[in-house]
């Protein structure tokens, strides 16, 4: 009978992960960008008297996606090795979500 042993070099399975802790400089840094992004939302809409409306619509989404971007990439760990899975499902749930909107908007208007 073979027995296998692993010495503490060599991991059991394929990722390699770090063995210190990123620190709280990523955090700091998603959550001042969260900050400055939402306190732009905010300016626009103060400012929506002097903005024509489909550039407010138009800068506020924007917003809004990077805003999601930065909370996948920092606060879900999307940005570390091994979460090519996770990367792969929510990608095509994006997918999903922007042909359902496109077809409710086509359906309605046409």
């Amino acid at each position: 009978m073979a027995t296998e042993h692993h010495t503490m070099e060599e991991a059991p399975d394929s990722i390699k992960r770090k063995s210190a802790h990123e620190g709280p400089r990523n955090h700091f840094l998603a959550f001042g960008l969260s900050l400055v992004l939402t306190l732009l939302a905010f300016i626009a809409i103060i400012y929506q008297d002097v903005l024509e409306t489909w550039f407010l619509i138009s800068f506020i989404i924007l917003l809004a996606i990077l805003q999601a971007t930065i909370q996948a990439v920092f606060w879900m760990h999307l940005k570390d090795p091994g979460h090519m899975q996770q990367r792969i499902f929510l990608v095509f749930g994006v997918v999903i979500a922007l042909t359902a909107v496109v077809m409710s908007v086509y359906w309605v208007w046409w």
